[in-house]
């Protein structure tokens, strides 16, 4: 996005009760971001319903349907917030094959290196994992729901302005060791 054009569409992929509060937090926040679409996707439906998202335009109940649906582009940024690492590698596979602008994983630091480690063992590059964002959101300190999805809308707005420099540094934690025998 440049200036003050449209907002970007965000894709918010909620989980389990700890994390879909952060998804609802992240909801809430875009909207008064300017966030022009919002679409949630998520294998149940006591998780991913316009009760719990009410301001969603497009609600997925199967990962598989959402990811034959959605068509990410350049304006779209993609929030992975599922329960759990099996969740977060098909969606990120998934995920780093689209022309999505933003790809943020939440996760610790542990957690992140844990997927990375496996997908670049399933062949993915550093070119592939190298647009995604993870762990999700600038590190402000917060640990509340609120303040993660502050954390995680400040990041979006960064990359929308062009203010992205701090994605190399985060990703090079993840790189596999190279070997020194060469």
């Amino acid at each position: 996005m440049r200036g003050s054009e449209e907002g970007p569409v965000s894709i918010v992929i909620p989980a389990r009760n700890e994390e879909s509060n952060i998804a609802r937090a992240v909801r809430s926040l875009a909207v008064q971001a300017g966030v022009r679409e919002i679409v949630v996707v998520d294998d149940r439906e006591s998780f991913a319903n316009l009760e719990r998202f009410p301001m969603a335009s497009k609600v997925f109940t199967s990962f598989e349907e959402g990811f034959d649906r959605i068509r990410p582009d350049g304006s779209t940024y993609l929030v992975i917030v599922t329960r759990g690492h099996r969740d977060d590698m098909r969606v990120l596979k998934w995920a780093v094959g689209t022309e999505a602008r933003y790809i943020g994983m939440i996760g610790s630091r542990a957690k992140c290196r844990t997927i990375f480690e496996h997908l670049f063992a399933d062949g993915y590059s550093e070119t592939d994992l190298g647009r995604v964002f993870a762990p999700i959101g600038l590190d402000l300190g917060g640990d509340r729901p609120q303040e993660i999805a502050i954390a995680i809308l400040a990041e979006i707005i960064a990359v929308r302005c062009g203010r992205d420099s701090t994605k190399p540094v985060r990703f090079r934690q993840y790189r596999p060791e190279k070997s020194k025998a060469l």
